[in-house]
């Protein structure tokens, strides 16, 4: 996975965190450990932007819902 494939990555999150993380209340700092922490993620952590990370918990947040 990589910083643009933002709805297999918000799958992914929901599948480990679903139970147990609010996507609504992660800090993007702490988003940005969990993407990086996934392990079919695969991309140059310093390539990841504010707007990424809108996108991945927007994502994560209508998979949740």
């Amino acid at each position: 996975m990589k910083w643009t494939d933002t709805q297999r990555i918000a799958e992914a999150l929901y599948d480990l965190h679903g139970d147990s993380i609010d996507p609504k209340t992660v800090r993007f700092t702490q988003l940005r450990d969990l993407i990086t922490a996934l392990p079919d993620f695969d991309d140059d952590p310093a390539r990841c932007g504010e707007r990424i990370l809108e996108a991945v918990q927007q994502a994560w947040i209508e998979e949740a819902e």
